[in-house]
């Protein structure tokens, strides 16, 4: 699948799109060492199911980011590379970081977003939250890219998927460069103390949100936060699974089902 580069006066942002539907639904995927956007033919396969009722975009973070880059620039940044490809509204799903993302375009653009769905991610990240990240992005300086991914992996799965998963994380840990490493931790360093709780109410659109009671990066009260603030707007939906960790977006058989049916409504 051919990748692309949407540029903007101010920043190159690399996605990638599939699908023939007439509506556009945007993905934002969460925090990870390796763009997922080398992936392209794998994602295309695990969102096929959305292919004939829309068009998918997946947005990489852009290419020229900075210490102390924020969630609430990248949620404009991505809105920006919406605009850019002339898109007026879409439906937005985020995951984990993505998720973040996904909550800020909500609240800062809702002419954008008709549809809203974000999973295993937070509202707020407090210490508590923020324990493991701050893991990782120690492993990331430190240079230890196998540690990082198999602290990765086993934070992610349940355990027979990270234990079937261990020798594909060390080897892809071997190909993460020193460059990939710090934009790594860059972005991981944004998530400390993201709050968006006291805007919630300014997301207008339906929500769907999804998460897992085995969350083991955000924590399992993290979407039941969510939930709580937005448990009285109209349109808003949630649903918890047991058991698939917090890469449930992934390892849930019917999560892309679930998502496909809320979105069709």
């Amino acid at each position: 699948m051919q990748i692309n580069t949407v540029k903007t006066d101010g920043f190159s942002m690399d996605y990638i799109k599939f699908g023939s539907g007439k509506r556009a639904l945007v993905i934002i995927p969460g925090l990870s060492v390796q763009s997922v956007i080398g992936s392209a033919e794998a994602i295309e396969r695990a969102y096929g199911v959305f292919g004939d009722d829309f068009t998918v975009y997946l947005f990489d973070r852009r290419k020229e980011i900075y210490d102390g880059y924020t969630i609430r620039q990248m949620a404009q940044d991505t809105a920006a590379a919406i605009r850019s490809l002339g898109l007026d509204q879409v439906s937005l799903f985020g995951a984990s970081q993505g998720g973040m993302i996904a909550m800020q375009m909500a609240i800062l653009y809702p002419e954008i977003v008709n549809k809203l769905i974000v999973a295993s991610s937070a509202a707020r990240v407090g210490e508590d939250e923020y324990k493991t990240v701050a893991r990782w992005i120690a492993l990331s300086d430190a240079g230890d890219a196998e540690a990082l991914y198999l602290d990765f992996g086993e934070a992610l799965y349940p355990k027979t998927i990270f234990d079937s998963s261990r020798e594909l994380l060390i080897a892809a840990a071997a190909t993460a460069s020193q460059n990939e490493l710090c934009r790594f931790s860059v972005l991981a360093r944004s998530i400390r103390g993201f709050d968006v709780t006291g805007e919630l109410c300014k997301i207008t659109c339906p929500m769907l949100a999804l998460g897992d009671s085995d969350d083991r990066v955000l924590g399992a009260g993290a979407m039941e936060k969510i939930g709580d603030e937005m448990k009285n707007v109209p349109g808003f939906e949630m649903y918890i699974y047991s058991g698939y960790g917090h890469a449930v977006y992934d390892t849930a058989p019917d999560f892309k089902e679930r998502m496909l049916a809320f979105l069709k409504k």
